[in-house]
Formats: C-alpha cells, sequence, structure tokens
C-alpha cells in the first residue's frame, strides 16, 4: 500500500529505523491526527485519506486498514489485492468497529493491533535476512525500549512516573528545572517543561532519571535536552512543542492547553 517504494531494510539498526518511522506514522493518526483518522473510518460513505501524499480517493464500504510507513506517515486504505501479501498486513475492518464501541475503545483496539503489525514487520525483515539469536535479541531489546502505541494512545506509559514535573508532587503549575519555572511564569498557568539547568545536589539524581523516562504523547520519544514541552490541561500528558506546533511564545498567550486529541473529541460531542 505504499505509495513511494523504501528501501528494505537489512542489518538490525536498519530494521529498528524502519519500525521506528512506521510507529511515529500510526501515532501520528491515533494521536494529533485523530479526527482525520476517525473520519476515513467512518464505516458509511468511506474516503481514504494518504497523509504521505496529500490524495483523496472514494472507496466502497470495505475492510480497511491502517498503514504506518517509514517515512513516518500513515494511510487508511484497503489491503493489498496479492496474495501471499509482500509484507505481513495489519488488521482488516477497523472501520466496521468504530461505531460500535466508545471513542476511546476503539482507539484503543486499533492501537493493539497496530503494535503487533509493527512487531510482525520487523521479525519478518529479520527471518527475510537471517538475524541470528544474538540479532534477534538485541531487536527486541531495543524495540522493548519504547513505549507501545497501545500504551500512548491510553496514556498508561507510566505517565504519573515518567512526567517532567512527576516529581513536584503533582502539583499542576510546577514544572521541572530553571527554565521551566520561568516559562510557567510567562504562560499564565500553562504547564511546560525544559530539562534542569540547575538543581540542589540532593535532588538531582532523581530529577534525571525522571526527565529521562519521560515519553511525547503524539510521538512516542524520550524527553531530551533543549527541548520545549508542554502539558495538556485535560489529559495531563506531556508533548515536544513541535509535534503539536506550540512554540514557548505562542504558549505565552495560552491559559488553558489542550492537546488536539482532547480538543478533537470536544468537537465530536
Amino acid at each position: 500500500m505504499e505509495g513511494i517504494p523504501h528501501p528494505l531494510p537489512r542489518t538490525v539498526e536498519e530494521v529498528f529505523s524502519d519500525f521506528k518511522g512506521r510507529r511515529a506514522g500510526l501515532i501520528k493518526a491515533l494521536t494529533t491526527d485523530v479526527d482525520k483518522f476517525y473520519q476515513q473510518c467512518d464505516p458509511g460513505g468511506l474516503t481514504a485519506y494518504s497523509c504521505a501524499v496529500h490524495e483523496i480517493v472514494g472507496l466502497d464500504k470495505e475492510n480497511l486498514c491502517l498503514y504506518g510507513f517509514p517515512n513516518e506517515t500513515w494511510e487508511v486504505n484497503l489491503p493489498v489485492e496479492e496474495v501471499p501479501p509482500e509484507l505481513p498486513e495489519p488488521a482488516l475492518g477497523i472501520n466496521f468497529a468504530r461505531d460500535g464501541m466508545q471513542e476511546k475503545d476503539w482507539l484503543s483496539l486499533v492501537a493493539v493491533h497496530s503494535d503487533s503489525w509493527l512487531l510482525a514487520v520487523a521479525f519478518y525483515f529479520g527471518a527475510r535476512f537471517g538475524f541470528g539469536k544474538n540479532e534477534r535479541k538485541r531487536l527486541f531489546q531495543m524495540i522493548n525500549d519504547l513505549p507501545t502505541i497501545f500504551e500512548i494512545v491510553t496514556g498508561s506509559a507510566k505517565q504519573s512516573k515518567d512526567q517532567p514535573a512527576a516529581h513536584n508532587n503533582g502539583n499542576k503549575s510546577k514544572s521541572s528545572g530553571k527554565m521551566s519555572r520561568q516559562s510557567e511564569n510567562q504562560a499564565k498557568g500553562v504547564k511546560m517543561s525544559a530539562p534542569p539547568k540547575e538543581e540542589d545536589d540532593s535532588g538531582e539524581e532523581e530529577e534525571d532519571d525522571d526527565e529521562q523516562g519521560a515519553t511525547c504523547g503524539a510521538c512516542g520519544d524520550n524527553y531530551g535536552n533543549d527541548e520545549f514541552w508542554i502539558c495538556c490541561d485535560m489529559c495531563e500528558r506531556w508533548f515536544h512543542g513541535k509535534c503539536v506546533k506550540i512554540t514557548p511564545a505562542k504558549a505565552e498567550h495560552i491559559k488553558q492547553y489542550k492537546c488536539p486529541s482532547c480538543s478533537n473529541k470536544r468537537a465530536r460531542v
């Protein structure tokens, strides 16, 4: 289903890079692009949207699949026609389950199947190119270090422990680090985060552990130095500013920040 051919990964690092790209695309579909994804899975008049090539294609009512591509894009489309397919296929018929479930339950179901598909594709490449025991183990460990799509979509990726501000006893108006406390005052209560510059020796080591474990609710990547983060006041998940298109300057004028997922949910109610 990929409109643009991608070179087949042949090493552990290349397979992991392919995995991360597809994973990032699927996470976008289920978080920042969730409203667009929801519309594309309408069990009635279906329209498939490809965020990879920005084309609109009319489809009959069929079993649809959610595809993630190595270039971090996604697509809702029909399954491939060739049997057997060149690559493992994602779950069929995600559109038919949409209106029979609560939205969050449906998104969680799609996330679970997406996780399974990503593993199938990764280890398909491993088998095809003869990965040995040690290579398979290393690939699994690299994959396992990332939170699953299900954990990100449901917010269960140890958010309470891994948030940049978690060590501040849950105080929503506080963020970690010297820079984030300055940003907090500028943003009128919007929770933002920046890497700690200067801290007391007693709490520095524990804080570093929390910062390194935090994950972005949009892309799933870990917290890193010199990155601007912002927290949704509705679901209390943290996001890279670049992932949700929020800059520090823009955040200064936001009294209450709602992530794209929370904004879209309210719009459909």
